[in-house]
């Protein structure tokens, strides 16, 4: 019997394996993947991100695998461009191959038992409680059970669906996008070119590439995939000195593209399961939120389940304030992101809003 069994062991689910672990725990994460594997992913983080790593003892550790480390960001918008400040806080790009790997590592090391290579076929309900899964690997199947279970497996989450979690606070996708690796693009720093319809992101990462993204508002999509990398190209020729620094470098991996998906909130808990990442928020990854966010609602939900645990607070006020917190904590980049999305053309309103003004709640649905 487990306190806590996590679904998904990425940029969520083994930071909370380990804080949990670290606290005293006896914690299960269970992913389908075998690590080092890949992932979907705008790879930056953010400041607050560097902070936790920093604060969780795994900055050095990142940085010693030869991620770049990076000062301010290039942000160019509607033809004006900015920055960097290299005085800004510290931010990283890394390869999510090296991260989510070292993150398991990490849980693994804090006295967590992770299981790769796990299909999680089914979360046990009993009288309305989740009360474990049952799954298999390879051919061998198990059940295990937990004072909770975690939905750590993105925003597909098959432990949300499992349990019926409700959503609230939907915006349609609007947007579609290919990202790659490049060598020899040259890179300082992050940047950021939105306007006409479309942006594109630079971020240094591992081993000296970068990673070259485009997004773009849906409906071009039949004519972008006719040509992927000449409409690439063209994106790059809108913005000076981008198409110079794209000519001279050399495409290392497959295209990877995504499709328009909804953003939204879930609900993040119910009897006896709790959702973390983007199992229970998600947002389009424009602005590249997402790894802080995992970070940030994995480090508030162990300290939210550390105190059910420690029989210091109910399940349902610890968790109801964990909600909350993340709520609060995204209401702005939820309501930015949104509008920013809707033809990818910012208007003086959103610029001022991505320059600092206050934004509007997001209710707790």
């Amino acid at each position: 019997m487990y306190d806590a069994i996590i679904v998904g062991a990425r940029c969520a689910g083994s930071p909370l394996a380990m804080l949990l672990a670290r606290l005293g725990h006896k914690v299960l994460v269970v992913d389908r993947a075998k690590f080092p594997s890949d992932t979907l992913s705008t790879h930056f983080v953010t400041p607050d991100g560097v902070v936790r790593l920093s604060n969780w003892g795994l900055l050095d550790r990142v940085l010693a695998t030869g991620c770049p480390p990076l000062h301010g960001m290039v942000q160019g918008m509607n033809g004006m461009v900015q920055g960097p400040n290299l005085d800004d806080p510290l931010t990283l790009c890394p390869r999510r191959t090296i991260l989510d790997n070292l993150l398991v590592e990490a849980a693994r090391e804090a006295g967590a038992e992770v299981r790769e290579g796990a299909i999680v076929e089914s979360v046990i309900i009993e009288d309305g409680v989740a009360r474990g899964i049952r799954g298999r690997v390879g051919d061998v199947q198990f059940e295990e059970r937990a004072s909770v279970v975690v939905g750590a497996d993105g925003r597909e989450s098959f432990v949300a669906r499992q349990v019926n979690a409700p959503s609230y606070n939907e915006v349609e996708g609007t947007t579609s996008g290919y990202y790659s690796y490049y060598k020899d693009f040259e890179a300082t720093t992050t940047e950021l070119y939105m306007g006409g319809g479309r942006a594109m992101f630079v971020f240094p990462t591992h081993d000296g590439e970068t990673c070259l993204g485009t997004e773009y508002a849906v409906a071009r999509f039949p004519d972008f995939k006719s040509d992927i990398e000449g409409n690439i190209m063209a994106g790059m020729e809108s913005v000076p000195g981008l198409s110079e620094r794209y000519a001279r470098a050399t495409r290392t991996a497959k295209l990877m593209g995504f499709m328009p998906h909804k953003s939204f909130y879930r609900k993040p808990f119910g009897p006896g399961w709790a959702l973390v990442g983007d199992a229970g928020y998600y947002r389009d990854p424009l602005l590249g939120q997402g790894i802080n966010d995992a970070f940030r609602d994995a480090d508030e939900l162990a300290n939210a389940l550390d105190s059910v645990f420690s029989g210091k607070s109910e399940f349902e006020n610890a968790l109801d304030a964990y909600q909350q917190q993340r709520n609060g904590a995204t209401a702005g980049i939820y309501q930015l992101t949104a509008l920013l999305t809707k033809d990818l053309d910012p208007t003086p309103e959103v610029m001022a809003m991505m320059a600092g003004d206050p934004p509007a709640a997001v209710s707790a649905g």
